[in-house]
């Protein structure tokens, strides 16, 4: 039986995206903070846990992350688990696990630096692009 490997997130960026350019790839790496409340039984506190997780975004989708996501800004993310190593400067083998994002979906209000651009709605590795094409209401393909 084939396993399954699916990571789904809602939380806010803990930093601006960092970018990276490679021969024919680009990433865009990022920190994903999620909180759950937790109320403590015997003293009725409630005490705010925060996790945080590392994003890794490649292709089509780092020009969108590029554009639109800042530090603060609270997305739904859906991905997977991946775990890579590499040998660090004093020679000892190195490992780390992030969550590579298949798609993403931006939530609330989106900080946008200048201009008056709408950031889309969602975004995902299958989805063809049409920067800067509008079809008319007379020419919807439904």
């Amino acid at each position: 039986m084939a396993g399954v490997n699916k990571v789904i997130l809602i939380g806010n960026i803990g930093k601006d995206p960092e970018i990276k350019s490679f021969e024919n790839n680009r990433v865009a790496n990022f920190s994903l903070a999620t909180s759950e409340t937790r109320k403590n039984k015997s003293t009725g506190e409630r005490t705010t846990y925060t996790e945080w997780h590392s994003i890794a975004v490649w292709g089509p989708l780092v020009e969108i992350v590029e554009k639109y996501l800042r530090k603060g800004s609270q997305i739904y993310l859906e991905g997977k688990l991946r775990t890579r190593s590499w040998d660090g400067n004093d020679g000892t083998k190195r490992y780390t696990t992030e969550i590579v994002a298949d798609s993403f979906t931006m939530l609330g209000k989106a900080p946008i630096e200048g201009g008056s651009n709408t950031p889309p709605a969602q975004a995902s590795e299958n989805e063809t692009s049409t920067k800067g094409e509008s079809l008319p209401d007379d020419d919807l393909p439904f």
